[in-house]
C-alpha cells in the first residue's frame, strides 16, 4: 500500500498533529488517468472551429513554423473545414447523449476500468479519462485527481502504437498541467502496448467475431492505420514500425498466411509525401485485383471516431465499392470490449508495481 499522510479521521481531514489552521489534506491514493485524443463538443462551425484549431495548432501534429502554417490555418482551412468536419461528425453523432461517440465509448470504457480496478484495489485507485483536444481537458481532469489525494497517477494515452502526434502529445499536455502545480503529484506515463499479448489476442477475437457472422469469408484483411508524414519515419518516431509489428503479430494470433492480411494508412492531410499504402486508394486497387469481398480494422484506434465511423465506413468503402467491390466488412475498434478492457487493466497493472501492492 503506498504511503500515505496520518489524518485524525478516514478520508479527508486535518493533519495530525498539525495546527488548526492547516488546510485540509485527503488521504493518499493512486489515480489512472486515460487519456484520449479529443472531440469536438458540438459540430456547429464554431464548435467545429475551436476543437479544429486546437488541434492542428498542436506543433506534434502540424511542425511548420508559424509564420508559415498560422495564418493558412485561420485565415483559408479555418473558414472551410468546420463545414465539411461538422458534416462528418453528424453522420455520427450520438444525439442521444448529444456527443461524438469517441466520448461516449471513453467514458464506457473509463467505467468498465473502474469497476475492474476496484475489485483489485478498493478504494486506493482512483479512475478517471480526459482529451487531449476538446473536453474533459487534461488539465482539469488532473487538477481534479490532485484534489481528490492522487499523489501519484498513471497517465495512460490510449494509443497502442506510440506516436509524436499521438502518444507524445497527449503526454506533453499532462506535464504542461504539471507544471502550474504547487504540490506535483508523482506522474508515471503508459509505454507503446502494440505488442501486449492480451491486446494482440483481443484484436485476434474482434476479427474471429466479425468472420463468424459473415457467410463468406474476406479475401483479404486491411488493418488500416492512422497515416503520419514519411518524414516522421526518417527522423525516428516508431509509429510505422509498430504498425507493421502490430499487423505480423494479429495475423499470427489469428493463424492468417502473409497474403491474407495488408497493412496500409488513412487519413492523409498536406502536401508532404505520407507512408503508405494509402488505405484508400488500397482497397480500390484490391478490388480492381479481383478481392471482392474484404474486412478491414483499426487497430491504431482504442475507440470508434470519425477517423473510422466516417472516414472508413463511409469514403474508404465508397472506393471499393466504386471500384467494383462487392462486399465490405468493417471489424469495429476494440472499444469497451471485455477483452480490450481486460488488457488495459494488464497494461495498468504493470504500472502500479511497486506503487500498490500485486492484486
Amino acid at each position: 500500500m503506498i504511503d500515505s499522510v496520518k489524518l485524525d479521521q478516514p478520508g479527508e481531514g486535518r493533519l495530525a498533529h498539525a495546527p488548526s489552521h492547516h488546510p485540509g489534506v485527503p488521504r493518499a491514493k493512486v489515480g489512472v488517468v486515460v487519456a484520449n485524443l479529443g472531440t469536438p463538443d458540438a459540430t456547429d462551425y464554431w464548435s467545429m472551429r475551436r476543437y479544429l484549431s486546437e488541434f492542428l495548432s498542436d506543433k506534434r501534429v502540424v511542425d511548420y513554423a508559424n509564420w508559415k502554417w498560422q495564418p493558412l490555418l485561420q485565415l483559408i482551412i479555418l473558414t472551410k473545414r468546420p463545414f465539411s468536419s461538422g458534416k462528418a461528425y453528424r453522420s455520427i453523432w450520438n444525439t442521444e447523449k448529444d456527443e461524438s461517440p469517441l466520448l461516449t465509448i471513453t467514458r464506457a470504457q473509463t467505467e468498465k476500468l473502474t469497476e475492474r480496478l476496484k475489485a483489485l484495489y478498493g478504494d486506493s485507485v482512483d479512475v478517471d479519462f480526459c482529451m487531449r483536444y476538446g473536453n474533459p481537458s487534461t488539465k482539469s481532469v488532473l487538477n481534479r485527481m490532485k484534489e481528490k489525494g492522487c499523489e501519484r497517477i498513471v497517465f495512460f494515452p490510449l494509443y497502442p502504437q506510440y506516436g509524436s502526434p499521438t502518444t507524445a502529445t497527449a503526454n506533453d499536455e499532462a506535464f504542461r498541467a504539471l507544471m502550474k502545480m504547487k504540490w506535483q503529484p508523482s506522474i508515471r506515463t503508459v509505454p507503446a502496448y502494440f505488442d501486449q499479448p492480451s491486446y494482440i489476442q483481443a484484436l485476434a477475437n474482434s476479427v474471429t467475431d466479425v468472420y463468424r457472422q459473415l457467410e463468406t469469408r474476406p479475401t483479404k484483411l486491411v488493418a488500416s492505420y492512422h497515416g503520419v508524414p514519411e518524414r516522421y519515419l526518417l527522423e525516428g518516431d516508431p509509429y510505422h514500425c509498430q504498425c507493421q509489428k502490430t499487423t505480423r503479430l494479429l495475423r499470427e494470433a489469428l493463424g492468417f498466411g502473409k497474403e491474407e492480411v495488408d497493412t496500409a494508412f488513412q487519413s492523409q492531410f498536406g502536401p508532404e509525401k505520407w507512408v503508405g499504402p494509402a488505405t484508400v486508394e488500397h482497397v480500390a486497387s484490391l478490388a480492381r485485383q479481383g478481392h471482392k469481398h474484404i474486412a478491414i480494422m483499426s487497430p491504431a484506434f482504442s475507440s470508434d471516431c470519425v477517423e473510422t465511423l466516417e472516414e472508413i465506413k463511409e469514403e474508404i468503402h465508397d472506393s471499393f465499392m466504386a471500384a467494383g467491390g462487392e462486399t465490405f466488412s468493417y471489424i469495429p475498434c476494440l472499444n469497451d470490449r471485455d477483452d480490450h478492457i481486460a488488457a488495459l487493466v494488464d497494461v495498468i497493472n504493470n504500472e502500479l508495481s511497486g506503487w500498490l501492492p500485486k492484486p
